[in-house]
């Protein structure tokens, strides 16, 4: 099953149908106050701090299997349920989770495009209780297909069939700002905004054109693609929107600049073209 976007008024229309098909699983990733001011209604919570180890220095990599399973359990997930993963961001978290659910063996989710902006923006109804639910007792197992891992990239660095997606600012990219104890990025990657995936004048929405603002920045579907940023949330979006375009090969390096910056075994490059170091 191929993951899709789909709007908030589609959402609204789809839960207002009376037919007998089941709701999906609307997960809403967010603080618990931004969730108790208002969610997307029937939409469970999910706290950015439930799909991270929080184990420094990589705080963002994936938690072990038996807080996967206690997270899913939580919300009522079983498996090969429809989920619709939002934030209230523009796609971080919300992709986050994405990567997630592929990362347990369900392929079968959809991204609220514009996420609670969207929905607000639409004048749609917010719930402000917290929803009902019924804990399941899943099981989940880990595949790790969609995880890549820093000796992933190490072995492939002169390799021109994988490009490196850094979608972190130019800032932090060039090395010019620091949040780990070597700054720059890693040799050969290239640097594409996560910002610059949303549409602000669209409540969020992703970009249209999608596929070309990629492919100009070396990004196509015909590479091997790994993204990361400082703890993959950020390239949650990024892992997310190569997914929805339907690339065959989107991995997503969950230990990110926050464990490759702060090894000392490490290629680093600076500037914004990457000069050695």
């Amino acid at each position: 099953m191929k993951p899709s976007a789909i709007s908030a008024v589609e959402l609204a229309e789809r839960l207002d149908d009376a037919s007998d098909l089941p709701n999906p699983l609307i997960a809403q990733v967010t603080s618990p106050e931004v969730y108790a001011g208002g969610h997307v209604p029937g939409a469970v919570h999910v706290s950015p701090a439930d799909l991270v180890s929080g184990i420094p220095p990589a705080t963002g990599r994936l938690p072990d299997s038996d807080a996967l399973t206690a997270l899913f359990r939580r919300i009522g997930y079983t498996h090969g349920t429809e989920v619709i993963t939002l934030d209230d961001e523009g796609g971080g978290w919300a992709g986050r989770l994405a990567w997630t659910l592929d990362i347990i063996g369900n392929p079968n989710w959809r991204y609220l495009d514009g996420g609670l902006n969207a929905w607000a923006a639409a004048g749609l109804a917010i719930d402000r209780e917290p929803a009902s639910v019924t804990p399941s007792d899943v099981e989940i197992t880990v595949d790790t297909g969609p995880i890549a891992e820093a000796d992933d990239i190490l072995s492939r660095l002169e390799d021109e069939d994988l490009v490196i997606w850094d979608c972190r600012s130019a800032a932090e990219f060039a090395g010019h700002r620091r949040a780990a104890v070597r700054a720059g990025h890693i040799p050969g990657a290239v640097n594409l905004d996560w910002l610059d995936l949303m549409d602000g004048e669209r409540n969020l929405c992703l970009v249209e054109d999608l596929e070309a603002l990629l492919g100009e920045n070396g990004i196509a579907r015909e590479r091997d693609v790994i993204t990361h940023c400082q703890t993959h949330h950020r390239s949650g979006l990024t892992y997310m929107a190569a997914r929805l375009l339907g690339f065959p090969r989107i991995r997503a390096y969950h230990g990110s600049w926050s464990e490759w910056g702060n090894r000392m075994d490490t290629p680093v490059q600076t500037g914004p073209t990457g000069a050695n170091r």
